[in-house]
């Protein structure tokens, strides 16, 4: 043992015991560890003054009771995520993309992307910018120079489309594109 340390460890760390005790017990909130505070801050500083003598002994026992404590605030809020046991005995299924699956997604994809392609212009644009880059609708209207009405039911009629596709409807969307497009012309016919 190095009793010239025992002896600054004394006269300069000890002295400040109350001081310590004191400040543990008013910022710390659990009152039954300031003692295991105390011990490992004096261990801190003994193993530390081992190496170098701190040149204010006072604030070094206080900076090392502040970075003690917070590094137990910082492992208390640490949440373990650690396998405890064997997978395998919890007999639970694995979710494994199978080749099937895999094909089955890619052809789900394709019909989608088909059914996409056969919307109209405007409505396939509006869809794009509201469904895969998630525009806000007000964006989507000032970006195409449309009303954000004209986007809800450019977003409806898409939605309609791709859903009668997708799901096997008798017509396209294309029909379905053309058929309106009849109408109209129809609805101005009878109009004029």
């Amino acid at each position: 043992m190095d009793t010239a340390l025992d002896a600054w460890f004394a006269d300069e760390i000890l002295v400040h015991e109350a001081a310590l005790v004191h400040y543990l017990r008013r910022v710390w909130a659990h009152i039954d560890d300031v003692h295991d505070l105390r011990q490992e801050i004096y261990v801190r500083v003994y193993e530390a003054a081992g190496r170098a003598r701190p040149h204010q002994p006072k604030s070094f026992l206080f900076a090392t009771a502040r970075h003690l404590m917070t590094d137990r605030l910082r492992r208390g809020r640490v949440v373990s995520i650690e396998p405890v046991g064997d997978f395998e005995s919890l007999n639970v299924l694995v979710d494994e993309v199978t080749p099937e699956r895999r094909l089955g997604a890619r052809q789900n994809l394709r019909r989608l992307a088909d059914a996409f392609d056969l919307l109209p212009g405007r409505c396939r644009e509006v869809v794009w910018l509201r469904r895969v880059e998630e525009l806000p609708q007000k964006e989507v209207a000032a970006r195409m120079g449309i009303t954000e009405k004209t986007v809800e039911k450019q977003v409806a009629k898409g939605m309609r489309l791709l859903a009668e596709h997708y799901y096997g409807a008798t017509q396209s969307p294309a029909d379905d594109a053309q058929d309106a497009d009849r109408n109209r012309e129809h609805g101005r016919k009878q109009t004029d």
